[in-house]
């Protein structure tokens, strides 16, 4: 695409969670802090939260992919379970083998088992929950029951939930009150500011291989901080449009005029007046067919 017209080696915007990309602005940085003090202390559930497309699932994989071999981590991406598929998918997630008629009890009491043995083995257990809140209240109170799992000296199972705000509504609900007296951490994840997205950006481009003095100019940055409200998934969205629409002109610098095409294109982002414009909302559409056609020749 338009990679080797400004010396990229990978796409930079990609909406994928790469943890290469991970930029560590002090927002993100105190929350991936905050996960690694509470997961070191052994607190039995953590919770982070923030809107969509804030970057909580790039966070959780990062968490994960910090912690040292003393921990052994569990992964379940969408939590929308009843309790008995919740405690198979967790089962799953530790290799624990089990019969598949068993029952509940059996199985709650082989994945005790085997965290005893990961206990013995001086490994401690972080089941991370992307999506939380999505789960329903009965399943969040199965999932209080498994901290119930412990030694004299420390809890068998620490639980990290990353959810949107809605999850602090649920919290709320008096069914389950016991659980949010055990959030013991938590952290907010909140937009980007002003200076951290020129820097985010930067970072991006550095890492996908750009080594030019600057691919966005002032006015594209500011443009983007409005356009997206400084919600990394939109501003990926919107600066991979507007490098399409760099490229199909042929320039070597995104400037605002190709941001505003690009959030007149996408419905996520907040729009820009028409008379802002002197490309129309199908420019996207258009510079994607002649570049594919560019491709052809």
């Amino acid at each position: 695409m338009y990679r080797a017209h400004f010396g990229l080696r990978e796409l930079p915007f990609g909406i994928t969670p790469d943890t290469s990309f991970f930029f560590a602005c002090s927002n993100y940085q105190q929350a991936l802090n905050t996960l690694l003090v509470a997961a070191k202390n052994g607190e039995g559930f953590i919770k982070i939260t923030g809107e969509v497309g804030i970057g909580k699932t790039l966070l959780c994989r990062k968490f994960m992919s910090t912690l040292d071999d003393s921990f052994v981590t569990a992964y379940i991406p969408n939590p929308f379970l009843e309790p008995r598929t919740l405690m198979l998918a967790l089962a799953d997630e530790l290799e624990v083998a089990f019969e598949k008629d068993i029952d509940q009890y059996q199985l709650l009491k082989a994945i005790n088992h085997r965290l005893l043995v990961l206990a013995r083995l001086d490994k401690r257990v972080v089941l991370c929950l992307d999506e939380a809140q999505s789960m329903p209240l009965e399943t969040l109170e199965a999932l209080r029951l498994l901290t119930n799992l412990e030694t004299e000296k420390r809890k068998l199972l620490q639980i990290v939930l990353f959810g949107q705000p809605e999850l602090d509504v649920k919290l709320r609900d008096d069914t389950i009150r016991q659980l949010n007296q055990r959030i013991s951490f938590h952290y907010d994840l909140r937009p980007l500011s002003r200076d951290d997205l020129e820097f985010y950006v930067s970072h991006r481009l550095s890492v996908a291989g750009f080594s030019g003095s600057r691919l966005f100019g002032r006015d594209a940055i500011r443009a983007l901080g409005a356009a997206s409200g400084g919600i990394p998934r939109l501003v990926n969205v919107l600066a991979h449009k507007a490098l399409m629409l760099a490229y199909g002109e042929g320039k070597q610098q995104v400037r605002a005029r190709h941001v505003r095409a690009a959030a007149n294109d996408t419905s996520a982002a907040r729009r820009f007046p028409w008379g802002w414009m002197w490309l129309g909302a199908s420019s996207v559409a258009i510079a994607v067919v002649g570049i594919g056609l560019a491709v052809m020749k």
